[in-house]
């Protein structure tokens, strides 16, 4: 089963037969997958019908919902893991989401566009406008993303809110990693994937 690589490295980090929640699922290629290779209990929110649709084509258990309005549906620590991929930029108040995230599951994934790589700094010092990117590829007056960050604001969010941060991949569009990316992750990562918990009391 092909997967987009975002994806792939998201798999790596589910323990077999977990149980997921998947926020903004799409079409449910990933819990398609992880149901498959990992054997995991999982369900999808989406809000978009078409995506519905394929989800239940795909035998995947999906909610349409809007994530804007919260997770009150789900008792606490109802899963081991709850992704949230390439959709925290595009929500209305990502800060409560993630604590959202983290009182319904014990950790929480996101992915998401990097705002500080260095190519969108030159469009903006530079050019004076807003970045158009492979990652970022509408204009500022048509984007979904609300909420753009960087590497570090979203550090400083997960420290600010008491999250602590298990692991950190940076990789660029093809969702390669590098040396230089380690080394510099803020300024040469296009897309982060982290993966984190609350901090215990």
């Amino acid at each position: 089963m092909a997967l987009r690589p975002d994806f792939e490295i998201i798999s790596e980090w589910i323990a077999p037969g977990s149980r997921v929640l998947d926020l903004g699922c799409g079409d449910g290629a990933l819990l398609a997958y992880l149901n498959a290779t990992r054997g995991v209990s999982s369900y999808g929110l989406e809000i978009d019908g078409a995506n519905i649709i394929k989800c239940i084509e795909a035998g995947v258990n999906v909610i349409q919902t809007d994530l804007d309005a919260g997770l009150s549906d789900f008792d606490a620590d109802s899963f081991d893991y709850v992704i949230l991929s390439q959709t925290l930029q595009a929500v209305y108040y990502p800060d409560r989401l993630l604590d959202e995230m983290l009182r319904v599951g014990r950790e929480g994934i996101v992915t998401f566009p990097n705002f500080g790589h260095w190519q969108n700094r030159v469009q903006i010092a530079l050019g004076g406008h807003m970045p158009v990117s492979r990652n970022l590829p509408n204009e500022w007056y048509n984007t979904p993303n609300i909420h753009l960050c960087t590497l570090r604001d979203f550090e400083q969010l997960c420290a600010k809110n008491g999250i602590s941060v298990l692991q950190r991949t940076v990789v660029d569009h093809a969702h390669r990693g590098g040396w230089g990316m380690r080394l510099l992750p803020n300024l040469l990562g296009e897309i982060a994937l982290y993966r984190f918990r609350r901090k215990p009391n």
